[in-house]
């Protein structure tokens, strides 16, 4: 059987892998010297990159394209454009979006710049303030000054995202050394179609190693009734994690996108009913990305 595949002209090969995955095209490439040829054809990684990312790089697309970037389109083969698509996010829509590919499945991924995000408060300077960060991806990032009424809510057209996807929605942050009033106070999170009722649910935006910190200095002043539980709650699900390039992350909830929803996804972040007030985050934008095979 694999005798009769392999007597196949590689261009019948290639254009069966370009219907596969990234992944499956590198899984395939090592069956023979026959497949290794036709899965790194130009025919079948052009497959797996999206025009607009294309059209971006070439400088035709909105958002700031180098000249240099703009070269390699016809320099390099079509599989070192995808592993940069993937490991080099650029700025498209007038650098209001990060854009990029998720390495194994080639699906669209997005964050949204903090200047795109809705931020009640976010014009008022003894709230909130813009700065520059040289890890962030792009020119400005909110700083959370202080405020008692939180409230973040983003939105993204469904238009952009990969058809039959389930993603992921995550908040991109990390404190500053004056960061206060989120200790063990959870913060109500909604993600879903605009104009529908979304999936919610409370997450925490300190780590759960703050969290059990705080814990445990209040337990002198904790009267514990009987069968009180005198440790911290296990709810490591719902508190940031650490990413690669040094910020923190909280997954907001999911939703699939089959590829015929029209609108916006709608994500929003609150914390609106205890008054008390809050300071010393800042905030790079909202990521929104492929959930994770298990």
């Amino acid at each position: 059987m694999m005798s009769g595949i392999l007597e196949l002209p590689e261009g019948c090969i290639a254009a069966a892998i370009s219907f596969t995955s990234p992944r499956d095209a590198c899984r395939l490439a090592c069956v023979s010297t026959t497949f290794r040829s036709a899965a790194e054809s130009d025919a079948v990684w052009d497959h797996f990159l999206p025009p607009e990312y294309l059209s971006a790089i070439s400088g035709s697309g909105s958002g700031a394209a180098s000249s240099s970037s703009s070269s390699s389109t016809t320099t390099s083969s079509k599989k070192e454009l995808y592993l940069r698509a993937c490991h080099n996010p650029i700025l498209i829509n007038g650098g209001k979006l990060s854009f990029w590919l998720d390495k194994p499945s080639g699906k669209k991924c997005y964050m949204i710049s903090a200047r795109e995000l809705k931020i009640v408060w976010s014009s008022t300077p003894e709230y909130w303030g813009w700065i520059s960060l040289p890890e962030a991806r792009f020119p400005e990032v909110a700083e959370l000054r202080s405020v008692c009424w939180f409230e973040i809510r983003g939105e993204i057209s469904t238009s952009l995202l990969s058809p039959m996807t389930t993603y992921v929605p995550y908040l991109v942050f990390k404190p500053t050394e004056e960061s206060f009033g989120f200790g063990n106070n959870p913060v109500e999170v909604t993600v879903g179609l605009s104009g529908s009722e979304g999936q919610n649910r409370t997450v925490y935006l300190d780590t759960r190693e703050q969290r059990d910190i705080l814990f445990y200095l209040q337990l002198p002043r904790r009267r514990f009734k009987r069968g009180q539980a005198s440790v911290p709650p296990d709810d490591r699900g719902f508190s940031p994690e650490k990413r690669g390039d040094g910020w923190l992350e909280i997954e907001l909830g999911e939703f699939f996108y089959g590829g015929e929803e029209e609108g916006d996804l709608s994500m929003s972040i609150l914390e609106v009913k205890r008054g008390n007030w809050k300071q010393g985050l800042v905030f790079q934008g909202i990521e929104i990305r492929p959930k994770k095979k298990e």
